[in-house]
């Protein structure tokens, strides 16, 4: 499933194109994806002009003249494409064989650009596991999908103060509490594994080892916490990850996982200076969890 940098670069892949233009037509090729689509879907948005591409955790929001508001999910295997009446912004070399296909498409977005220029912008799910949403700007925060959700592990609103409140008193996995999206939104499996190396923390600890008794953060805590922040920064930086379905709105893929230290590396030397440790793969919550016994304590 794509994660909070992968749906970043689409949002950031998507906005040049959706953001100021006025939608003409939304097509509708089925009645449902994951869940049933709603049905005033085309008549809530159609003749809008979209003010605005933005993200929430791995949500893309896109915000619509009037109030209207599209919350969509990729899903595991969802996708955006973009095409301008002469080519399609996805080359062929990049996609999966399925994911080219039109039976594929299941939402067609016809855009007119402030220049009046024409382009579609077609949302492709092979499995159907993404969504769709529809909501209002004023009761967004208390949408089913997005009210629950805990704080964006980017800018500097995450740090060891925040986390520490987080963490304290809580005995579950270091790693499964990383995960809990009331806590930490849109922090995947991939990039919970590359922070806890970086931060040098065993994804079996105790979460709540990370806060003093009076709640305060410890030495670890303020290193998980940059940890956390800098993987999330370079990946986006990086174009995020093109693993299994992933690709670009704009069809490049992308780099990070090149960078990647443990994660699906097992077996190979661990990447931290002066560390004789290999990586290693254990199951945790049903979960592939990458690390390395000997400097993640």
């Amino acid at each position: 499933m794509p994660e909070l940098p992968e749906v970043e670069t689409v949002r950031r892949g998507l906005q040049p194109a959706m953001e100021g233009a006025r939608l003409t037509r939304l097509e509708l090729r089925r009645a449902d994806l994951r869940f049933p689509l709603p049905a005033d879907l085309p008549a809530a948005l159609e003749g809008r002009t979209i003010t605005s591409v933005g993200r929430r955790a791995k949500y893309l929001i896109m915000h619509f003249g009037g109030g209207a508001v599209l919350i969509s999910h990729l899903g595991m295997s969802g996708a955006y494409r973009i095409e301008d009446g002469t080519q399609a912004a996805i080359p062929g070399a990049f996609h999966h064989e399925r994911s080219k296909l039109s039976a594929h498409d299941h939402l067609v977005f016809h855009l007119q650009g402030r220049d009046g220029a024409a382009c579609r912008v077609t949302y492709n799910d092979p499995r159907r596991f993404g969504f769709v949403d529809l909501d209002r700007a004023d009761t967004l925060d208390q949408n089913r999908f997005l009210r629950d959700l805990g704080i964006e592990p980017t800018g500097n609103a995450l740090d060891g103060e925040r986390l520490a409140a987080m963490l304290a008193g809580k005995a579950a996995p270091l790693k499964a509490a990383l995960l809990d999206q009331r806590l930490i939104a849109g922090l995947g499996n991939i990039y919970v594994c590359e922070a806890l190396w970086r931060a040098r923390l065993s994804p079996r600890r105790r979460a709540g080892t990370l806060a003093t008794r009076a709640g305060r953060p410890t030495a670890r805590c303020h290193a998980l916490a940059d940890a956390v922040r800098a993987v999330i920064a370079d990946a986006i930086a990086a174009g995020g990850s093109s693993l299994r379905d992933y690709v670009h709105a704009d069809g490049s893929l992308g780099y990070f996982q090149h960078s990647f230290a443990v994660y699906g590396r097992e077996g190979e030397p661990c990447p931290h200076e002066g560390c004789e440790g290999t990586v290693r793969r254990i199951v945790q919550s049903g979960r592939s969890t990458f690390y390395c016994p000997a400097c993640q304590r």
